[in-house]
């Protein structure tokens, strides 16, 4: 019997890849319940998104899979760089600076166990 996985996709996130694959390890190849609670706890920006996204593939997987939610743990996470808002800010001297508005496309993947 294979396995059946199921995905909830995030894309144009505004926030750094950078900073949501520090919290990625928190939460991969644990319970899919568990990793919720992790990540309710944790105080970074992308902890909130990357809750919201691991939600919705929660609601997939019961939805559309009839999967029970107790079974179900998280097989990964992938987070890809989107596209990056170039903009500028003065600075000394009438020069200027570039300031990269970087953005991430999240998956997260969950299984049943």
């Amino acid at each position: 019997m294979s396995e059946i996985e199921v995905k909830a996709i995030g894309r144009y996130i505004r926030i750094s890849p950078y900073k949501v694959r520090i919290l990625i390890g928190g939460i991969k190849g644990k319970k899919a319940g568990l990793s919720v609670g992790i990540l309710k706890v944790m105080h970074q920006k992308g902890a909130k998104i990357l809750g919201k996204i691991l939600n919705s593939a929660i609601a997939n997987a019961e939805q559309n899979n009839k999967l029970d939610v107790d079974s179900l743990i998280v097989k990964n996470v992938i987070v890809d760089q989107g596209p990056t808002l170039k903009r500028f800010k003065a600075r000394a001297r009438g020069k200027g600076t570039r300031i990269l508005k970087r953005s991430s496309h999240i998956t997260v993947i969950v299984a049943k166990s």
